[in-house]
């Protein structure tokens, strides 16, 4: 495998949210489709060792300003993990309405060196204070969406600093702080508000009083309450004086002043939450194993619970195996219905057995075993929908995304989110704070009375859609790199992308650039792009179709051509570009 570094990272727009998450209209038509920049045609030697020369490298991300921060990183002399902080703290400022040091994420890493891939978990902690009805109320009713979301007890403890201070430990190659200077020297200066965040600052106002919230009301609205129009510069020097307290040394964000502040943004106001300094300081992050499953030729390696993405993902192309998806392409009838069944299925298993494994048994393994994956697939055969479609039994023992990559060879893939329109819209710091703790199950007892899997819990994690995804071939070399925002979403969207890959032959803007299709329950949702002939075909054959639809995709994608070079895709849907140093 040829020495250079790939990072995708997946930055969660509208995060990874539990499936008590209201389906809300957030969709914003967006003023720019995706830049892509031409690759050099660069030919790499075929032998491995350390004289190889460096590779190709280049960046996918949702904000041409987080682009040039990771292209920055890569040209100082940094790797994957470097580009990537200064891409998060980046779109932490320019893109708040998604994701941020406030929130958590998911880092996928494969270490070129030593063949290895292991997980960065940064997800969010529920306060050591947190019960199971942590979201009834006083009449044992679960609390509305709307309700929860800019609660004080919404707010989960921040991962994303802790997660990136041990990644970093291990493979940084830049000084910590030199991570940190792109985006503080933004915040200082200033940058134009872009149509897309500004359009999420007027419809956020639609929700709910957002002089409730004051700092986001002075941040983001003039003396009328009217939202600062596209172009306006917004300084944010509260941001830059963290990002520099951070830069000295990561635990100011655990302790000290800005963990003060952060309490006390949580713990005040509207509905205030319960967090402590202690459930603070007492953050780490998680080093997991990723999982991992053979796909025809490939191996597809994602997130691992409290995330249902690796499961999820894995499941759907593992239904698909069976069937000559290469021959039933994105303009035929069959190859979407299999696509559909195949996702109804796994999103069923992913909404029962899924959950923070710290606290539940997950049963991944027989979820993802040939066996159960087969006798899932053959439900799909078949000239009627399936009907009724419930967990199975499997025998068990036991939001924005972008992709980075350096000269050399290691891969990160990772998804990160505030959860909903800028998190809580509690800031601290300059920077908002996320609400991923509606992610548990607001109501946490099943129709039996028996807890679920993803109820809340005292430090547990809540359960993710988050599916950062990295493609090897069969003798381990890096294929491409995948992942996308959008909540649930978030597991069919990046699935799309690798049937359109993997199967149909697409390039990574092609496979983007898809109509997305969302088939969870007994409704399947349509994008308004998907061909109206099928979708017709679809609906005579007995599925019942949500049609015409806006998503809320943000993919982003690198793929490693036979001859070393790179090609790249961005999501239209929102204002990602492509880059190369």
């Amino acid at each position: 495998m040829n020495r250079y570094l790939i990072l995708s990272v997946g930055l969660l727009a509208l995060a990874a949210c539990s499936q008590t998450t209201p389906d809300l209209d957030v969709t914003l038509p967006d003023e720019r489709g995706p830049e892509t920049v031409e690759l050099p045609d660069v030919a790499l030697p075929d032998e491995r060792g350390p004289e190889i020369m460096p590779g190709p490298a280049m960046v996918s991300a949702a904000n041409p300003h987080a682009v040039e921060a990771g292209l920055e990183a890569l040209r100082n002399g940094g790797n994957a993990i470097d580009a990537a902080i200064a891409i998060q703290t980046t779109l932490t400022l320019v893109e708040p309405q998604s994701s941020g040091i406030g929130g958590g994420a998911f880092m996928l890493y494969f270490d070129h060196a030593t063949g290895e891939t292991i997980v960065y978990d940064g997800r969010e902690r529920a306060p050591a204070s947190t019960t199971p009805e942590h979201w009834l109320d006083e009449a044992g009713e679960p609390i509305g969406f709307l309700n929860a979301w800019t609660s004080g007890l919404a707010v989960g403890v921040p991962g994303v600093i802790a997660m990136f201070a041990e990644a970093h430990e291990d493979h940084g190659q830049l000084d910590w702080a030199d991570n940190f200077a792109f985006a503080a020297d933004l915040a200082e200066a200033g940058f134009e508000i872009s149509p897309r965040m500004q359009g999420f600052m007027g419809r956020v106002a639609e929700f709910h009083d957002v002089s409730a919230f004051p700092e986001m009301r002075a941040y983001f609205y003039d003396e009328d309450g009217e939202a600062w129009p596209v172009g306006h510069l917004l300084v944010n020097e509260d941001y830059a004086a963290s990002l520099r307290m951070i830069g000295e040394d990561w635990r100011n964000f655990y302790e000290g002043a800005l963990a003060e502040e952060i309490i006390a943004a949580v713990n005040s106001g509207p509905n205030p939450g319960n967090m402590t300094l202690e459930d603070l300081a007492g953050y780490r992050a998680s080093v997991r194993q990723p999982l991992c499953r053979h796909y025809r030729a490939w191996e597809i390696c994602s997130a691992p619970p409290p995330s249902s993405g690796g499961i999820s993902v894995n499941q759907i192309m593992g239904m698909l195996e069976p069937f000559d998806m290469s021959a039933t392409g994105p303009d035929t009838l069959e190859g979407w219905r299999r696509y559909i069944e195949a996702s109804r299925l796994a999103y069923a298993d992913r909404d029962v057995f899924i959950a923070d494994t710290d606290y539940v048994d997950v049963p991944a393994e027989a979820l993802l075993s040939e066996e159960y994956i087969a006798a899932r697939a053959a439900l799909i055969d078949r000239d009627t929908p399936l009907t009724g479609i419930e967990a199975g039994e499997p025998d068990a023992p036991g939001t924005t995304h972008f992709v980075v990559v350096d000269h050399d060879g290691n891969v990160v893939s990772m998804t990160a989110s505030v959860e909903f329109l800028f998190g809580s819209n509690r800031m601290a710091g300059g920077f908002f704070l996320n609400n991923q703790l509606t992610d548990f199950n607001r109501d946490p007892y099943d129709a039996a009375g028996n807890l679920t899997a993803n109820a809340p819990d005292s430090g547990k994690r809540p359960r993710s859609s988050m599916s950062p995804t990295i493609v090897f071939d069969e003798d381990g070399t890096f294929v491409l790199a995948t992942g996308s925002p959008g909540g649930t979403s978030i597991i069919a969207y990046v699935a799309k992308t690798l049937v359109g890959m993997l199967d149909w032959g697409l390039t990574p803007q092609e496979a983007i650039e898809l109509p997305n299709v969302v088939a969870r329950g007994d409704t399947v949702r349509l994008e308004e792009t998907f061909p109206e002939d099928i979708a017709a075909e679809l609906s005579a054959m007995g599925f019942t179709l949500d049609a015409n639809r806006s998503e809320n995709s943000g993919l982003h994608i690198v793929r490693r051509l036979g001859d070393g070079t790179l090609i790249g895709g961005a999501d239209p849907r929102r204002e990602g570009i492509v880059g190369e140093p």
